[in-house]
């Protein structure tokens, strides 16, 4: 399946914010998740004057086989990459910053301390900016994810990526039931956070297997979900199993507002970080309704 529907087709038209975005991600020697996993937003993210860092490197010690990003041995942690990542967040004037990274499974906190300075060099230089970070699963081990939660991020997004009888052929390190942990441990260590996930379509899952993964998310306290379709990066990914309508992602955000999640971005082109601004508003929007709503029945 290797002929791309028409509603995937992307304009590559660029403008002064994507050449200054990236010349102020190359000077300050820094990666992005929107190069290194050649995200099809990357054109329109970078031309509204965003970006989504990737810290500890551009290297993975994971091998997910949907993942564009280099798999091998990474190299030494940078101790000068979060203040690096501050100064970038600040000279780019951005209000929501994104951060991400590689997993790191040869380090012995993951790089948690990394996203946890980070988040703090953030708040130091630009203080009104809200932060998220989507982060590798830290090998389900809970004082790594407090490491993180700890710095106070606004959202706390670890990805499941598919649903559960896909997880050992896409994702062979990492587990469907450690990945529902880890968001179960962010949403009960750190309640104020925002805690989001998000699942590719396309991978060769049924319809019923995804409304059933949005259920496991819920329950372990999941508010926002991002559904995208998964394209596959070179020849050597696994193919396209089947690209979904829009009118399809459309259906499919129906259903999990139906559900209960509070901020929900379904659509062909959808990616984990695409507005998350708006998701986070979302969420703010919908804990601000629940706190106005009445405790008790006025007619009992």
């Amino acid at each position: 399946m290797s002929r791309l529907p028409s509603w995937i087709r992307l304009s590559l038209n660029t403008d002064a914010h994507f050449s200054e975005v990236h010349g102020l991600v190359k000077n300050h020697s820094l990666h992005t998740v929107c190069e290194s996993a050649k995200c099809p937003n990357r054109h329109e993210c970078w031309n509204r004057g965003t970006a989504t860092l990737m810290l500890l490197g551009d290297v993975c010690t994971r091998a997910c086989s949907f993942c564009a990003i280099k798999a091998g041995r990474p190299g030494q942690v940078d101790a000068d990459e979060p203040q690096r990542a501050a100064q970038a967040a600040q000279d780019m004037k951005l209000n929501y910053v994104v951060l991400t990274s590689v997993a790191r499974d040869d380090l012995a906190d993951g790089g948690a301390g990394v996203f946890a300075d980070t988040i703090r060099a953030i708040r130091e230089r630009v203080p009104g900016a809200a932060v998220e970070v989507l982060t590798p699963d830290f090998e389900g081990v809970p004082e790594l994810i407090d490491i993180v939660l700890d710095a106070r991020p606004d959202v706390f997004n670890h990805n499941l990526e598919t649903v559960a009888r896909l997880q050992s052929i896409i994702r062979p390190q990492a587990a469907y039931g450690r990945s529902l942990a880890v968001l179960k441990h962010a949403a009960g260590r750190r309640p104020g956070v925002a805690v989001k996930s998000g699942i590719m379509l396309g991978l060769g899952e049924k319809d019923d297997e995804v409304l059933q993964a949005m259920d496991d998310l819920l329950a372990v306290g999941v508010e926002l979900l991002t559904l995208g379709q998964y394209l596959q990066p070179t020849r050597r990914h696994p193919p396209v199993q089947r690209y979904v309508s829009p009118e399809h992602f459309e259906a499919l955000s129906d259903k999990a507002k139906e559900k209960g999640f509070k901020g929900i971005a379904s659509g062909p082109l959808v990616r984990s970080s695409y507005r998350a601004d708006e998701l986070l508003d979302s969420v703010r929007e919908a804990r601000a309704r629940e706190c106005e709503a009445p405790l008790y029945s006025e007619t009992a």
